[in-house]
């Protein structure tokens, strides 16, 4: 007869290092508008999935990926530590 075991110890015995350190948690963090902002454009696009988009649905998408991209601008101008002004270069 062969036993079932289960892992429940093996898990356990590793939980203080499958949770995630300060840095990561502070990185998800900052990452937080691109993934929201991802989310809503993805949200954009199942809604078209079983249908013709309709032009509110094109305009809620462009919306979506505008906002998407000026997370992902800011982000990395955050990480860089530039800051554009708007002005000419």
């Amino acid at each position: 007869m062969n036993h079932v075991v289960t892992l429940q110890d093996a898990i356990t015995a590793f939980a203080d290092f499958i949770e995630p350190t300060d840095a990561e948690l502070d990185a998800i963090e900052r990452e937080m508008p691109v993934i929201l902002a991802d989310v809503d454009l993805l949200d954009a696009h199942i809604v078209t999935l079983d249908r013709t988009p309709s032009e509110l649905d094109v305009r809620r998408i462009r919306r979506a990926r505008r906002r998407a991209l000026a997370a992902r601008v800011a982000l990395v101008n955050r990480a860089s530590g530039v800051s554009l002004s708007g002005g000419a270069a």
